[in-house]
Formats: structure tokens, sequence, C-alpha cells
């Protein structure tokens, strides 16, 4: 009964693979103050790290977000057809010449796409010399590992040997600690696979502003005038980010 009475009223019911429900969460993120203010921090962090020069931006998975406000003349992509976007298109046949992209954003889609080595590679193709791939991601700390198995619909398997998963919906198909396992447990093994990409940044963050926002699926849980005491709460944590953070900003560079 509280999670029903938590559910944000939009996306009560709705199948999370239904196209609707990515529209309806494009609404849920700007009308919520706490959480706009979020996604806002994250945008802001993503073109601060984009290299400058030639080159379109894609975004893979836009169909929820808003960061189009900030690059103007990014490709905006989704995996289905919904409003805002520019090509329907999956992270693994890329329809774009070789070395002609100057940079690809991922925001929260990592850890959706069932073959990450096939997305690597093809980012790779695409991308320019000194051009980069920047995501923000779940990442597993014991107190997200908490957050995210007991609290969160995804899937969260630290303890998975596989990049993989079995394919299924865009989005209820997932392994949340997909990220942590490629660039922290698994971090030699990818900088063997793919010598082309270079690991420019993980940056560990935000261990309670997304959990009290409530996120894409409940309610206001905080008021959005309260965002700058939470903020000032995990920077005075930050030297705890190894345990707390429930995210990570992730720069990967083309060499």
């Amino acid at each position: 009964m509280i999670k029903q009475f938590l559910t944000h009223p939009l996306t009560r019911g709705l199948n999370i693979d239904d196209p609707r429900c990515t529209e309806l969460r494009r609404t849920i993120i700007r009308e919520k103050p706490f959480l706009r203010q979020v996604y806002q921090e994250w945008y802001e962090s993503v073109v601060s790290h984009l290299p400058s020069g030639q080159g379109a931006v894609l975004e893979l998975g836009s169909g929820g977000g808003f960061l189009s406000d900030y690059i103007p003349e990014m490709i905006t992509s989704e995996v289905f057809y919904c409003r805002n976007i520019r090509m329907v298109l999956d992270g693994f046949h890329l329809p774009f010449p070789d070395g002609t992209l100057r940079g690809i954003v991922l925001t929260d889609v990592l850890h959706h796409l069932p073959d990450p080595e096939q997305f690597f590679s093809e980012a790779a193709r695409c991308v320019r010399p000194h051009g980069r791939v920047i995501m923000i991601e779940p990442w597993v700390t014991r107190w997200s590992e908490f957050v995210y198995a007991n609290l969160h619909h995804e899937p969260f398997r630290p303890e998975s040997q596989e990049w993989s998963f079995p394919r299924s919906g865009p989005l209820s198909g997932a392994n949340g600690a997909m990220p942590w396992i490629i660039f922290e447990r698994d971090r030699a093994r990818f900088e063997q696979e793919f010598p082309e990409w270079r690991i420019s940044q993980i940056k560990l963050m935000m261990p309670f502003r997304y959990l009290v926002s409530g996120g894409v699926s409940l309610r206001n849980l905080m008021p959005g005038c309260s965002f700058m005491l939470w903020r000032k709460l995990e920077n005075a944590l930050r030297p705890r980010m190894k345990d707390l953070a429930m995210f990570a900003l992730i720069v990967l560079e083309r060499d």
C-alpha cells in the first residue's frame, strides 16, 4: 500500500517498456523541482566534459530527459519512437561514418544495454580521436547495494560474472551494477579488450539526492527548496563516497 501511494500517478499501472511511460517521465522530470535540479547538475557536468571542435554529439536514450536544452545541436535518440527525438536507434549499430562523432552521452542507459562490448566497439568506430563517451550511471557501494537491491525495481547484480544479460524490454532489461562491474571490478579486462578507450575519469557522487527526489517513479519526497541543503550534506560526505555513492560520472576518451 505504501509503494502504491508513493508511486507517481502519471505512470502508475504503465509498463515501463511502454514508450508512453518514457514520454511521461520527461514530464515528471521537468515538473518535480528537486528532481529537475538533479538532472540539471548532471547535464552541466556532462557539458563540461565534452571536447570542443568538430563532430556531432549523440545522446542514447534521450526520451525522458532534456539534455538537448544544454546542447541544442545534439542528436537525440531512443530505441523506440517518441516525441522530441531525432533518431530511432540502439547502441549496437550506429548509423554514422567512422570517426565523425565528437562524443556520445548516456544518462542511466549503459546498464540497460544487454551487450555493452558491442556498444564500446561501435562507439570506438564512430567517435573521432580525443572524442569522448560520457556516462552517468548507478554505482556499487555498501549504501547503494542496499538501496538498489531493496528499494529499486531494476535488477542489480554485482555478483554477475558476465557483462551481458538476456535481451528483454528496453527498460525492464538491466543490471544496475554493470557500470561498476566493467569499470571497477573488471577494469583490467576493459583496458585490455578496448585499448582505444582511456578511462579519463570516474567521479563517485550523489548518495542521497536522487533517492530523496523520488526519481522518475515516485512522488516528490523533498521540496525543491531543500536541494542545496542536501548538496551541502553530500559535499561534507565526499571523503566517504566509496562507501556511500549511488552514481558515478564516467568519462572515456578515444585515443
